[in-house]
């Protein structure tokens, strides 16, 4: 077992694996930007080190300097959280070339994985269902004409090293393609360093319904059921639900078995998760793999009753797993809490918290790295806070988020928790008829502003 963990991330999520590090018996190393230097995970890790100035290019995408503040520390293990260099399969290389575990996934999973392109066309050898759409990358707007005709539009325009809903376009008619094709390259560029792109069928009513899973280090892989990530804005997860309302017993069966499939064609080893789309009917189609933790990892962790950073942490250590697949016993929902304004388009709102209240009772759970008399920086991802609620029904899951929400205080900055509140009332989401496209005619209401 490792002696020390260096964690390559900030906020919330290394917290979460400062606490299992520490409870396994683990020392571990905080990094930090010094917009950071007053952050809960600088606090209370064993060591601490400055990587550098506020923006992530020079601190927390900043290899070398990460690298370093490892071999000073002694550290043999890195864990890189989600995010930032979570995915980056030189990092994973260079951590091995120094001799320091890089608990996550190889350099060829990632590679493979990474490349939305490349990762279909290793679905589609593997059996796994997948949207269709072009074979590969298309090389001009020409072919992306061709290919349209080809596939039926409406399209998805994606670009193959998109994440977070950069470089993604839906185009409804011919006409509209040329504009569209221009914007992706040009915001894929801007963000990832990556023009390349690829085009699938539009899927139309769909689902956002994804499969964690856990490999080791000898080939073998299982699952923990489903969450569904169905609600979002711009390609941004707001909500989180498992079970998902839209699954049954026999559409769960085929799906886990299908991501199982895909984690042992690629021997993979780690937790990550098989991302799907799920039509009206209930096929679902492959749409990419996260080869890392997810956000919404704790609502898995409710309802399976199961440490997945623990496990992330067995399994780099080369702990083999059971093969045993996990299904829900519980029902868990986890509200992300944005520091956005959601009366103004959801504004980013940095700022100095000036009063919190925390909510608690059975069943509540709080994943943060804020405090009151906290900055939050404006260099970095606006979440503040995750907020999961564990219950034996979805019903009564509803009624103790909107509990835990009342509960829930932030004074100083704007926060999504109005939205949040507004959206436990709406109709279509308490009975579990919602799509990706819900957000598209959701208007925001005044009324749920003062939550005090």
């Amino acid at each position: 077992m490792f002696k020390k963990i260096l964690i390559a991330n900030r906020g919330e999520i290394a917290m979460r694996i400062l606490r299992t590090a520490k409870e396994m018996g683990i020392k571990t190393v905080a990094v930090y930007s010094t917009a950071d230097k007053d952050s809960l995970h600088v606090r209370f890790a064993d060591e601490a080190v400055c990587i550098g100035p506020p923006m992530s290019k020079d601190s927390y995408l900043k290899i070398p300097n990460i690298i370093a503040a490892a071999e000073i520390t002694n550290a043999d293990a890195i864990h890189p959280g989600y995010g930032f260099l979570s995915e980056n399969a030189n990092f994973s290389r260079i951590c091995a070339k120094n001799g320091i575990k890089f608990i996550g996934a190889s350099p060829e999973q990632i590679e493979k994985m990474g490349d939305k392109a490349t990762a279909k066309a290793t679905m589609k050898a593997a059996g796994i269902p997948c949207v269709p759409g072009s074979e590969g990358l298309i090389d001009s707007y020409e072919d992306a004409k061709k290919t349209a005709l080809v596939v039926g539009y409406p399209v998805m325009i994606k670009a193959t090293a998109g994440g977070g809903g950069k470089g993604m376009r839906a185009v409804w008619k011919e006409e509209d393609l040329k504009e569209h094709w221009d914007s992706a390259i040009q915001e894929a560029v801007a963000a990832f360093g990556n023009g390349g792109m690829y085009m699938e069928k539009l899927i139309e009513e769909p689902r956002h319904i994804e499969i964690q899973v856990a490999g080791d280090q000898f080939g073998k892989a299982c699952h923990l059921s489903e969450r569904d990530c169905s609600i979002q804005r711009r390609n941004q997860k707001l909500i989180e639900e498992t079970p998902s309302p839209f699954m049954t017993d026999e559409l769960r069966e085929k799906m886990g078995a299908a991501a199982v499939k895909a984690a042992e064609y690629i021997s993979y080893e780690g937790v990550g998760t098989i991302e799907f789309l799920v039509d009206k009917h209930r096929n679902f189609y492959f749409m990419e793999m996260n080869t890392r933790i997810q956000v919404e990892h704790p609502i898995t962790e409710q309802v399976v009753d199961f440490d997945l950073i623990r496990e992330q942490i067995l399994l780099a250590a080369g702990t083999p797993i059971s093969g045993k697949n996990y299904y829900p016993k519980r029902h868990s929902i986890e509200c992300r809490i944005n520091a956005e304004d959601p009366y103004a388009d959801f504004r980013p709102s940095p700022g100095k918290i000036t009063e919190l209240n925390i909510p608690g009772g059975n069943g509540v759970r709080v994943d943060t790295h804020v405090y009151s008399g906290y900055t939050i920086p404006s260099n970095y991802d606006s979440m503040i806070a995750k907020l999961i609620v564990t219950a034996q029904t979805r019903e009564e899951s509803i009624a103790k988020m909107k509990r835990a929400l009342e509960e829930f205080y932030i004074e100083g900055v704007k926060t999504t928790i109005p939205f949040h509140r507004q959206l436990l009332e709406n109709e279509d989401f308490l009975a579990g008829n919602y799509t990706t496209k819900f957000m598209e005619d959701f208007v925001m209401d005044r009324s749920f502003d003062n939550h005090i």
